[in-house]
């Protein structure tokens, strides 16, 4: 039960940091699509709800990716990253599929982190 009170505190601390960011709570989807709209570079004012949904499934892909569940195939011509699923994900109940996403998506958080820590120390 420990680690998953660690994961649920390291989730509210995230929430914390996107509350302070921008000034409300996040769901799941909401992190989701901020996460597609970093990925694909896409921040205009009105988004289809179409393009929402592709953009949440570009942040699924990308934060799976580094488990080896996705890869990147590509991108189209319109700048829009393509992915190759590897492996099967996990048969999950509902709570554990949740849990498996949000360490996921923390674990995105925390390597775009230490990227930017990485980017502010080069001279």
């Amino acid at each position: 039960m420990q680690a998953n009170d660690d994961l649920q505190q390291r989730w509210w601390n995230l929430e914390a940091q996107l509350v302070e960011r921008f000034g409300k709570k996040p769901d799941m989807d909401a992190i989701l699509y901020l996460i597609g709209m970093q990925e694909v570079q896409l921040f205009q004012q009105k988004i289809s709800k179409e393009t929402k949904q592709d953009l949440m499934h570009v942040a699924v892909c990308t934060v799976l990716s580094p488990s080896g569940y996705y890869e990147t195939a590509g991108t189209d011509k319109d700048g829009w990253p393509h992915f190759t699923q590897l492996k099967a994900l996990p048969n999950l109940g509902l709570k554990e599929q949740e849990d498996f996403l949000k360490d996921h998506i923390l674990l995105y958080f925390s390597e775009q982190e230490r990227m930017l820590q990485n980017q502010e120390a080069q001279p």
